[in-house]
């Protein structure tokens, strides 16, 4: 029986872990659920998983919430508590699920603490790749990626390459290249030239280019394959999703930012491949459901059931692919200069693009001008390179300051 605390249950993904955590409740127990502000959905989920702890961002919330929880849940808030149930010696996971630049600080007192870390939230290694892999290194956390792109590229890699990646022994991919070569050994032992990244395309993919100034937050939110939060749907429609999960794919498999292509696969059936020098392409193929990567992340190395319906490769009959257009998904770009530029060039670029979303979600901005605020705040970011997390935190900070003066002016 292992533990298991969701940091995000409400949102999507953690919904979703809840679904496979119930099928194998001889496997799995929840220590904690962990949520923003919807307390009646955090409530009902209490009520049926009995967690040790639950956890609201506000004390205002945690009262309204101590009322409908079981007697046996202590209800905490903020993110001391988020810190508790991330790091407490009774915990064996933790799924990382909060969206956006607020599960950086738990996350990494995850890893800290040596857990079994499930990273859906992308924002973490975004932030903070550099400080957040020697954390991963320095503290013998085992990091899995559920994002379903990088959880595919994952199962695709021998077993060797994720674990050198993080090792402290070997210390990076690209250091093991260096020493090859001193060593005239082959720089590349394990044949990997490519990772490939696959994205639909969003609800925007053929969508005509002057139209895309009048689209609604519901029209962006309308994911075709996907169903998602409305930040991360914007997201996608943006393909800026795709852009920062390029910048966490560097992470994650230690390699630059050149190795990494995007491409659009509206099916959502083919989730990421990796390409290798003798010409094999491996791919991970699967229905559109996050019960998939989240089961594969829980049980690993072993598989379990996931309750995610087979896939028919007869009736899915065509898969797709194309390049991405680049006027139609600018912020592409602008995720590839960031991932060159790296330092905290990637914590700018995640802030700005909260705020714009934020802005375009509140009717404040129209769809094509989130791309202009981003842009705008990267064009005037002078990039450096942050030594601890406060540093990350003071550019997260600039970079919001900087994207709201750009709201008021485009609005």
């Amino acid at each position: 029986m292992q533990t298991l605390t969701i940091l995000g249950a409400t949102g999507s993904i953690g919904v979703s872990t809840l679904d496979v955590v119930a099928r194998h409740s001889d496997r799995y127990t929840i220590f904690a659920l962990t949520g923003h502000t919807r307390v009646e959905a955090l409530a009902r989920q209490c009520q049926q998983f009995k967690p040790r702890y639950t956890v609201v961002s506000s004390e205002q919330s945690a009262e309204l919430l101590r009322a409908q929880v079981p007697p046996g849940t202590k209800v905490l808030s903020g993110t001391e508590g988020l810190a508790l149930v991330a790091n407490h010696d009774d915990v064996d996971i933790v799924m990382a699920a909060i969206v956006g630049a607020a599960g950086l600080v738990p996350t990494l007192a995850a890893v800290r603490a040596g857990k079994k870390v499930l990273l859906a939230n992308k924002e973490a290694l975004v932030m903070a790749g550099g400080l957040f892999m020697q954390a991963v290194s320095r503290h013998g956390a085992t990091l899995l990626p559920i994002d379903s792109e990088h959880n595919a590229i994952f199962q695709c890699l021998p077993e060797s390459f994720n674990r050198d990646a993080i090792s402290t022994e070997k210390n990076t991919a690209r250091q093991l290249d260096s020493d090859a070569q001193k060593q005239n050994k082959p720089a590349n032992p394990y044949g990997v030239r490519k990772l490939l990244l696959s994205g639909s395309g969003g609800p925007f993919r053929t969508t005509p280019l002057d139209v895309l100034d009048t689209v609604t937050p519901d029209q962006a939110c309308a994911h075709p394959n996907w169903q998602m939060g409305r930040k991360i749907s914007v997201d996608s429609a943006t393909m800026m999703n795709k852009g920062l999960e390029l910048i966490e794919a560097c992470w994650l498999f230690d390699v630059d930012e050149s190795k990494v292509e995007i491409i659009i696969h509206p099916q959502s059936i083919v989730h990421s491949l990796v390409e290798y020098t003798d010409g094999s392409v491996l791919a991970q193929l699967g229905n559109p459901d996050m019960r998939t990567p989240i089961a594969h992340g829980l049980a690993w190395p072993e598989r379990i059931e996931s309750g995610v319906a087979m896939l028919d490769l007869v009736t899915a009959a065509v898969l797709n692919f194309e390049a991405p257009d680049n006027e139609r998904f600018p912020s592409l770009g602008l995720a590839r200069a960031a991932a060159r530029d790296m330092a905290d060039a990637p914590a700018a670029l995640n802030a700005a693009n909260e705020v714009a979303v934020a802005a375009f979600l509140a009717g404040a901005i129209g769809f094509a001008e989130i791309y202009r605020v981003v842009d705008g705040v990267m064009q005037s970011w002078s990039v450096t390179e942050p030594v601890d997390l406060t540093e990350v935190q003071d550019a997260d900070r600039r970079a919001r300051r900087s994207a709201e003066q750009l709201v008021r002016r485009v609005g």
